[in-house]
């Protein structure tokens, strides 16, 4: 990736979340929603849009709808906004990393527990001897 482009997803990245944050009114696009990453193709006509939330799998269905819904906005906003020849078509993915890392960090943390207790029943036993 050149530096324009790595520079350019960022600032896309930046836009859409400034947008989501303050200028979509969908019901679908509430909550706790993250940009996590802008891929663009080499002649950065295409950006693949990289979003995370948390919830359950139905939302993610109605999540991806509302930004494909509200891509034709977005595309307007950042010819508007971003100082670039040609807009990118946007299309949006679901990035699961942020609920893969909460289940690890609660796996780690059951395991830790499950070793404490372990480890206190041992010397619990030793001291009875």
């Amino acid at each position: 990736m050149t530096r324009r482009t790595e520079r350019l997803s960022q600032q896309i990245q930046i836009e859409i979340s400034d947008l989501l944050c303050r200028h979509i009114n969908d019901p679908r696009l509430k909550g706790l929603i993250s940009i996590t990453g802008v891929s663009l193709s080499k002649d950065l006509k295409n950006a693949r849009i990289s979003i995370s939330a948390l919830g359950d799998a139905a939302n993610r269905g109605d999540i991806i709808k509302g930004f494909t819904s509200a891509s034709g906005f977005f595309r307007r906003e950042l010819a508007h906004r971003l100082n670039i020849r040609v807009t990118p078509e946007l299309t949006f993915e679901f990035d699961d990393s942020i609920q893969r890392g909460v289940e690890l960090v609660s796996t780690i943390e059951r395991v830790a527990a499950a070793d404490k207790m372990e480890a206190d029943a041992i010397k619990r036993h030793t001291k009875r001897k």
